[in-house]
């Protein structure tokens, strides 16, 4: 079985040349560029901006520097509200293997001896049965608090830990 191939391109490609080393990266190089835990929560350097510029000058340098453990947030904040929403996770089982059960038929009709369908039918049925209970389990609720605490949590991070002292001078001019 090979790597996990997630298609970034569809999605990064409108945002012109910003995204090229995430396009380029697999997802295996990706979290081993993972900070230390000790280091990404160091309480220490956590600390209050003086003002907006500043803000923005730690959220630029954080989001770079730790981006990877970003993504690491995103996806463990992913698997909560999936465990939180059992309706949701029963829908996307549910309908991933549907998908790969009609797809190990390769193209043939189901026989079950006393009733024939073909795989028009049998994706028919799936979705018949998919749309109603994906709506039921409130997918839009869900990917709309994925998208709040996440964004609560990377930018709140970014903003109140400070850049270490020895990047913090080499920004001002001498």
């Amino acid at each position: 079985m090979g790597p996990i191939q997630i298609p970034i391109d569809a999605i990064t490609s409108r945002f012109g040349d910003r995204f090229n080393s995430v396009r380029a990266q697999s997802l295996s190089t990706r979290f081993a560029n993972l900070k230390p835990i000790s280091e990404f929560l160091d309480i220490k350097r956590m600390s209050k901006p003086a003002n907006f510029g500043e803000v923005q000058s730690r959220v630029n340098y954080n989001l770079s520097y730790f981006s990877s453990n970003y993504a690491a947030v995103f996806v463990m904040l992913c698997l909560y509200s999936l465990l939180s929403n059992l309706r949701l996770l029963f829908v996307i089982v549910l309908v991933t293997g549907g998908l790969y059960g009609i797809g190990k038929l390769q193209g043939r009709d189901l026989d079950l001896g006393f009733a024939r369908f073909t795989t028009s039918q049998l994706y028919t049925g799936l979705l018949v049965v998919a749309i109603p209970t994906g709506l039921m389990a409130s997918p839009f609720t869900t990917i709309l608090w994925l998208v709040g605490a996440t964004a609560v949590t990377v930018f709140g991070h970014a903003s109140f830990l400070d850049k270490p002292i020895e990047n913090a001078f080499s920004e001002e001019a001498v």
